[in-house]
């Protein structure tokens, strides 16, 4: 009986995530090219706390992000991942190319400024580090998740270096960010995660019939390389992402 009911509030939520999801792409077609900046800013944190609150997710902010510029460099476990930072804080992200095409969710990513890297292209990579020091410059909050893939929300992998050259080169500083989802009784939740065999709709599935989620964002104190290489300086960021998670190096 519990798990049916679990059901029927997940498909309830489902339906409104949807609808949610539509106006979003209502707002971006309609409405996006009239707003200014600072209010397609706000739109963007308010669609995404709003996904966050349809379902079912706690939203729990420690520490604060820098102003800009500031590449901010998070542990990745989930597709949630890109909506949590945007309702922590509005950003601009990086991300795989094939998010794009992706149904409703890359329209609405391209939406929020996000720029793709084809991942196994080094000229692309090249062109990506060039655009991001390029929008530091300009003072933008830009988003990466070095890991390069998603993990299980335990672990934090060894973080890639190359998209943190943009930061060396714009002499802007870096900002860790721990990610983290727990359950109900405050131990790690494995609802949200993309990884392995999963498919995104039983990630999405399983995340809308979690009872009492609540994703954390740490956000640790901004630096810049001070001299380090960018080897260096993403084996320290990943280092201050496990502390800010509570997790020992």
């Amino acid at each position: 009986m519990a798990r049916l009911l679990r059901h029927v509030v997940a498909a309830g939520r489902m339906v409104r995530l949807l609808a949610h999801t539509l106006a979003g792409l209502w707002t971006l077609h309609l409405r996006f090219h009239r707003m200014s900046l600072a209010q397609r800013h706000t739109a963007v944190q308010q669609w995404a706390q709003g996904v966050l609150r349809i379902m079912g997710i706690g939203l729990q902010v420690h520490g604060r992000a820098h102003p800009g510029p500031v590449l901010l460099v998070a542990n990745h476990i989930s597709w949630l991942d890109i909506v949590v930072m945007l309702a922590a804080h509005y950003c601009r992200f990086v991300a795989k190319s094939e998010l794009k095409a992706w149904p409703l969710i890359g329209s609405l990513a391209t939406a929020a400024g996000t720029m793709y890297i084809e991942r196994a292209s080094m000229r692309d990579a090249l062109r990506v580090v060039h655009h991001l020091a390029e929008c530091l410059q300009a003072g933008d909050v830009l988003a990466v998740f070095p890991e390069g893939t998603t993990g299980d929300g335990v672990a934090v992998l060894p973080f890639h270096a190359n998209l943190l050259q943009a930061a060396i080169a714009a002499q802007a500083p870096a900002q860790a960010v721990g990610l983290r989802f727990v359950d109900a009784w405050g131990q790690p939740s494995f609802a949200p995660c993309y990884i392995g065999d999963d498919t995104f709709f039983g990630s999405v599935w399983r995340t809308l019939c979690a009872r009492g989620l609540v994703v954390h964002v740490a956000f640790a104190e901004a630096d810049t390389s001070r001299g380090r290489n960018r080897r260096d300086w993403a084996a320290d960021l990943r280092a201050q992402v496990m502390a800010v998670r509570g997790v020992s190096v």
